[in-house]
């Protein structure tokens, strides 16, 4: 005789009608129960204020943008660069053409129409990137100045992945002979101002 059955036959004898009064109303209030349990739960499920908001277009103000400094934002999780180009860091992009994998940006995908140039922004000198290496989400060091350095011996200006050596001029652009295959993504932006920025809005488009 196994454990189970001799506790069961241990066990007082119980009113069937009084079993099954209970067991009905212990269904009821357990109903009453789940319903309670699940209302924080779905409620859980319905986005916050938060939320709802973390895709919203940013504003940045740029008025005390110095040249050749870059600032950094987040919007929708991602990092956005925004640097104020000097003449010369403008003056040498023509130039690099012979050393980049799409001088054209050719991949549509990766700006809007409007940054679709050899500065690959609407006003030349203020860059707007998506700062995210192409080859697997690091965010490179900006290296601005123009000389000899470890990994280009006549570097122009630009961007530095560290990881695996990834590298992009001051437009975005990346180098041949890298990890990396694509140009740094140019998100829709817009200017409200001369000192405003709009990150996530195109122009005279509204939101993305």
């Amino acid at each position: 005789m196994s454990e189970t059955e001799s506790l069961d036959s241990i066990q007082p004898q119980t009113d069937l009608g009084r079993r099954r009064l209970l067991m009905a109303t212990t269904g009821v209030i357990g109903a009453a129960g789940v319903g309670a349990a699940a209302w924080p739960f779905l409620s859980s499920l319905r986005p916050s204020a938060k939320a709802r908001i973390v895709g919203a277009p940013v504003e940045v103000f740029i008025g005390n943008l110095e040249p050749g400094q870059l600032t950094r934002v987040q919007w929708r999780g991602q990092t956005i660069g925004i640097m104020r180009r000097t003449e010369r860091m403008l003056e040498e992009l023509p130039g690099l053409a012979d050393r980049l994998r799409d001088p054209d940006s050719s991949v549509v995908d990766q700006q809007p129409d409007y940054a679709r140039n050899v500065h690959r922004s609407i006003r030349p000198e203020i860059l707007v990137l998506n700062v995210h290496c192409t080859h697997l989400g690091c965010v490179p060091q900006v290296v601005p100045e123009i000389g000899p350095q470890p990994f280009d011996s006549d570097w122009k200006g630009g961007f530095f992945c560290p990881c695996h050596r990834s590298t992009f001029d001051l437009a975005g652009r990346v180098f041949r002979g890298v990890p990396a295959i694509r140009n740094l993504l140019v998100p829709p932006y817009s200017f409200i101002d001369d000192d405003h920025v709009m990150i996530g809005m195109d122009p005279e488009e509204g939101a993305a």
